[in-house]
């Protein structure tokens, strides 16, 4: 069941030269605390993401709505790029970060509605068997939207920068638990 909220939502990939200021905006403010670039300057955060963008296995996205940037998405190979080492990959893997813009005035079900955006732009791939993620185990806020979209934690991770929740969602288990 999509929302209507949900269905404003468009995905185009990031632009670092239209796109660059505003992510850092995004990336350093105190509600970004987890994605760890609080004290960034804009060309560290353009560094970051012209690799992300050379990266063969990295990839990054701007989610729009109504034309406005709202979302930046990342999609990655976790056989290639964060996770190699930490788990064993199987085919169909996926690897996502999600990071919602910040604002004066939340709307109830904003996020819940960015994310499941968000995962049914990574299972509108048909190669996408499951999506994996990884955020900080401090992080309770995400670890309560991911199991709102089907994620099953399944173990603590030490990874260089942080101690992650690896958690995993199937396409099933995604759709079963967005029809509920």
């Amino acid at each position: 069941m999509s929302t209507a909220l949900e269905e404003t939502f468009t995905v185009r990939p990031l632009d670092l030269v239209e796109d660059a200021e505003l992510l850092h905006r995004w990336v350093t403010h105190p509600k970004a605390a987890f994605w760890m670039m609080q004290e960034a300057k804009l060309p560290d955060v353009e560094r970051e993401y012209m690799a992300i963008a050379a990266g063969e296995h990295h990839d990054a996205f701007l989610g729009l709505r109504d034309g406005e940037p709202v979302f930046l998405m990342e999609r990655y190979d976790p056989a290639h790029v964060e996770l190699v080492g930490l788990y064993e990959a199987r085919p169909g893997d996926v690897g996502m970060h999600f990071l919602v813009a910040p604002t004066d005035t939340p709307v109830h079900g904003f996020t819940r509605a960015v994310i499941t955006a968000v995962m049914r732009h990574l299972f509108a791939d048909p190669a996408t068997v499951r999506v994996v993620v990884e955020p900080d185990v401090r992080n309770t806020a995400v670890h309560a939207l991911n199991e709102a979209v089907g994620f099953v934690p399944e173990r603590e991770i030490q990874k260089p920068e942080k101690k992650a929740l690896l958690s995993f969602c199937t396409r099933e288990q995604f759709e079963k638990a967005v029809s509920a």
